[in-house]
């Protein structure tokens, strides 16, 4: 099931000012923040944690001064910090990657192997045991996931997918892959569905960010044990589509 594109001209009035003033803002902070991480190595998990957590609420500060964008989050009695799931979200644009770090407790975010290239930035991602996936050899992607987030899972920490495997545009939903499901099968732990619609405000490869409310659903837990990774997938896939529709 595929969520109908939006495809139109936006005649929104681009704020050029607020859109610089954070553009700006987010590379001096994530250099501060990454140099932090980086030396926070000597440290412990939960201390660099708290360092990306501060520096993704003061982005979303910076949203909300500069462009006049905030998010409002339903479903968050869902969340358990104590209970390791599958994150599984649909990906629009850029916010969610920030935003997400602190909305959600604690967990490992899957990142494609090109962001290491970037110097302090990528390599800090390093240090919040993030599971790097090299996208071109799908075999070996999925042998990283399933070994680390396995790994993590059962360590305690929870794993975020966006299963599209890449950003989608706003009102489009791509093909979920079947990696995070497989996660989720394999390991016994359940999924949670997260769906937005940050890419209205902030659309994907655009430089100008929009004034309003981004809509965060967050789903019930979907048991996975004795399931087969596709019909996990599937209901995933679903709930995110109705979810997506009913924000219109």
């Amino acid at each position: 099931m595929t969520q109908q594109i939006t495809s139109f001209q936006d005649i929104r009035p681009k704020n050029y000012i607020g859109s610089a003033l954070l553009f700006f803002g987010i590379f001096f902070t994530a250099t501060i923040a990454g140099i932090l991480l980086i030396l926070g190595m000597v440290t412990t998990f939960k201390i660099r944690w708290k360092i990306g957590y501060l520096w993704c609420a003061i982005i979303g500060w910076l949203t909300k001064i500069f462009c006049g964008l905030t998010f409002q989050v339903e479903g968050l009695e869902h969340v358990n910090a104590n209970q390791p799931v599958v994150y599984l979200s649909n990906h629009q644009s850029a916010w969610e990657t920030l935003a997400l770090r602190y909305i959600l407790p604690p967990h490992s975010v899957v990142i494609k192997r090109e962001l290491l290239l970037f110097p302090i930035w990528g390599w800090s991602l390093l240090t919040l045991k993030s599971i790097v996936i090299n996208r071109k050899n799908q075999r070996s992607a999925l042998r990283a996931l399933l070994e680390q987030g396995s790994r993590y899972l059962n360590e305690g920490l929870s794993v975020l997918i966006f299963p599209e495997g890449t950003r989608a545009g706003a009102g489009e939903v791509l093909k979920f892959n079947v990696g995070g499901a497989l996660l989720a099968h394999k390991s016994g732990f359940p999924i949670i569905p997260i769906a937005h619609n940050a890419g209205s405000y902030w659309p994907r490869y655009s430089f100008f960010k929009y004034p309003g409310i981004i809509k965060v659903k967050i789903g019930p837990l979907i048991d996975t044990k004795d399931r087969k990774a596709a019909d996990i997938n599937a209901e995933a896939e679903d709930w995110i589509h109705q979810a997506l529709k009913n924000m219109d």
